[in-house]
């Protein structure tokens, strides 16, 4: 893979968003590829303190009173922290973490691996939908398949933000 480049790719078959991939769920993951080797809690905490991303939480401490500062990424970061602006950590191992927004619809997901003396970043998002009583069907929504287009271009610049930002050290 270019080393420049975010694409999107499979989800691995250890990721913890794997669970969302099924019974209607959405589930995307995209992949970059550093030169140097970088620690996951580095990912995490660049992943989360890029200017988008503080763009992100900005919106999110106006509009839902949801307030988070950098300090609170390295804390989460380096695994101290299981509350973030709008998520709560749901699951996190040596090289993963997954959070859940408030409502348990939404997941956001980070892996790093080793990858020919770089590291591979991983970057997917979930939406879970809610069951449909009247037809037991599941699907993500009309609102989600409107903005889709929008999300994964969003989530590309997202982890190619956090790429340059890592680089840029």
């Amino acid at each position: 893979m270019n080393t420049s480049a975010v694409a999107p790719c499979e989800l691995p078959q250890d990721a913890l968003l794997r669970r969302y991939s099924v019974d209607g769920s959405y589930a995307d993951c995209y992949v970059a590829v550093t030169a140097a080797p970088v620690s996951h809690a580095t990912f995490v905490e660049a992943f989360y303190t890029t200017p988008l991303f503080k763009l992100e939480r900005m919106l999110l401490s106006w509009f839902a009173g949801r307030p988070s500062t950098d300090d609170q990424a390295r804390q989460l970061s380096a695994g101290t922290l299981d509350a973030f602006a709008a998520w709560s950590v749901e699951e996190r191992s040596a090289n993963q973490l997954l959070l859940a927004d408030v409502s348990g619809r939404t997941k956001s997901w980070l892996m790093s691996a080793p990858a020919d003396g770089g590291t591979r970043l991983l970057f997917g998002s979930a939406i879970v939908p809610a069951a449909r009583a009247a037809r037991a069907t599941r699907s993500p929504g009309t609102v989600f398949r409107v903005l889709l287009r929008f999300h994964k271009l969003y989530s590309h610049l997202l982890l190619r933000a956090a790429k340059s930002r890592l680089e840029s050290r």
